[in-house]
């Protein structure tokens, strides 16, 4: 008996805010297949249009849950008021659900209610193409794409070929098998899809046995200074000594023997010649220990450009300047239109100049890194640009604008889905943490406690070599969405001019 729409469409709600739980802190990945498999179940003899809403009522649910720290960083550290933040918070989710519900339109408008086809082609397609899109779309959201929560399942041996996305799209398949293992009576095709379920996964599990890449030289001393700066004293003038005291002391107490140090985002909440001073005495220090300190500081250039940036002590080592900001929170989209509400919203430093795509890679202990800073390490068209020639990842952080919220959680399983899909050793430093060290396996080896000052120390090797997905990135699967979802179009267009005839 057929659902009722309405209940149908609470369901498809239901089934969204569950997903959120396959990732980290929850880390129940097997929820990420099943509570899609729920969503293609409703979809698999749904109209157009109804499969419209149930995605859309999916993805009300998946980002409401999911990117609930949105309210959090407006609210608590936007200085938004309650309604505002509220308001921005339902937006931003009311614009995300917009993907999952493309995904069932397309789906249904290729291929006839209850088919194999749909099961098997236009759902997972549909799914996979919006997925991807969403990860471009004005500049690219990726965050809650199915693949990362399966940094644990046996499904993360996809990714050092196909990416994340190689593994959104195992889960994907996953819950289109499902859905075909319950809707089908007949033994073999029952029989069938259990094999090829147990293939996928095992397939997993064989590729996870295989070294992509290898030791690039010898095992390098690194320590992470979390100073744990509260975000609403961090730009606060009185406290901006203190600050510097802070991360010089321990600097020199407890992370003296590392070959490099790695400050956070921002550790030090002014400009390069603003904080000149106390950078020069940094570097000297540094000289004297034979070590390089990566400091993250705010720099001008000579045409009064600010930008997010990394800068290494000695200054032999480079500077790098952040190449993907993050809209209202360091640069204001569509100006022109939204310049009355930016003063809703106080963020310091929110009006920042991109960096260039072609910087030089930073030298540490004499090696290239691959650097980025925050949300970069969301992009992994971003990291790659760095390699094969990188030989460990670096990721400065200032998670502190989101509190207590699921977002360093999830933030740092993306960072790990980074060094998993690239066979590289990840440099994790945060404000307020979680600071990590991350393994080529997207292994968190190292982390440090939340909300306290720590200096985490350990060793990381620096690798040579390309994962497939280094030297193709996501190609291949977006020929393969593109490339399927078009064949499907054309099939249904013949089959229609056969009806008509």
């Amino acid at each position: 008996m057929p659902l009722q729409p309405w209940f149908a469409r609470l369901a498809a709600l239901l089934f969204g805010a569950l997903l959120p739980l396959a990732f980290a802190p929850f880390d129940l990945w097997a929820l990420a297949p099943l509570s899609l498999a729920g969503l293609f179940w409703l979809w698999r003899a749904a109209q157009p249009h109804e499969a419209w809403k149930l995605g859309y009522a999916f993805g009300l649910g998946m980002f409401g849950v999911g990117t609930s720290w949105i309210f959090v960083s407006m609210h608590h550290f936007g200085e938004a008021i309650v309604p505002v933040a509220g308001l921005i918070t339902l937006v931003f989710a009311a614009v995300m659900a917009i993907f999952p519900a493309l995904a069932g339109w397309l789906a249904a408008r290729l291929t006839a209610e209850n088919s194999l086809p749909r099961l098997l082609l236009s759902m997972p397609l549909a799914w996979m193409l919006l997925e991807l899109i969403r990860g471009e779309f004005l500049g690219g959201f990726p965050w809650l794409n199915l693949g990362a929560s399966q940094i644990h399942s046996p499904l993360a041996g996809y990714v050092p070929i196909l990416g994340e996305y190689g593994a959104s799209f195992a889960v994907v398949l996953s819950a289109a098998l499902l859905v075909l293992w319950v809707m089908r009576r007949k033994y073999l095709v029952v029989l069938g899809t259990l094999f090829a379920f147990i293939a996928l996964w095992s397939g997993g599990i064989a590729l996870r046995q295989i070294d992509w890449v290898e030791a690039a030289g010898e095992p390098l001393r690194v320590a992470i200074v979390q100073g744990n700066v509260e975000q609403s004293r961090k730009f606060d003038p009185q406290v901006f000594q203190a600050t510097l005291d802070l991360y010089r002391g321990l600097t020199e107490t407890q992370a003296a023997d590392a070959q490099f140090v790695v400050w956070p985002e921002t550790a030090v909440p002014d400009t390069v010649e603003q904080a000149a001073p106390f950078l020069l005495e940094m570097q000297d220090a540094a000289r004297a220990r034979n070590q390089q300190i990566v400091v993250g500081v705010f720099d001008q250039d000579r045409l009064g450009h600010y930008y997010n940036a990394l800068l290494t002590l000695p200054v032999e080592g480079g500077r790098y300047y952040k190449r993907h900001l993050v809209p209202f929170g360091e640069y204001l989209p569509l100006r022109f239109m939204l310049e009355p509400f930016h003063s809703l919203i106080q963020v310091p430093m929110s009006d920042l100049t991109s960096g260039r795509d072609d910087q030089p890679l930073l030298q540490l202990a004499g090696h290239p890194v691959g650097a980025s800073i925050c949300y970069e390490a969301t992009l992994a068209r971003k990291i790659n640009t760095a390699l094969p020639e990188a030989a460990f990842l670096l990721n400065a952080s200032n998670d502190a604008w989101f509190g207590d919220s699921l977002a360093p959680h999830q933030h740092l399983q993306i960072a790990a889905m980074r060094s998993l899909e690239s066979g590289r050793w990840m440099v994790r430093a945060t404000n307020t943490g979680t600071s990590a060290l991350i393994n080529p396996r997207g292994e968190v080896v190292a982390r440090s406690p939340q909300f306290e000052q720590a200096v985490l120390r350990g060793e990381i090797t620096p690798m040579r070599g390309a994962t497939p997905f280094v030297l193709w990135g996501a190609w291949p699967l977006w020929l393969l969405s593109v490339l399927g979802i078009c064949a499907l179009g054309v099939a249904r267009y013949i089959t229609a001019e056969r009806i008509r005839r």
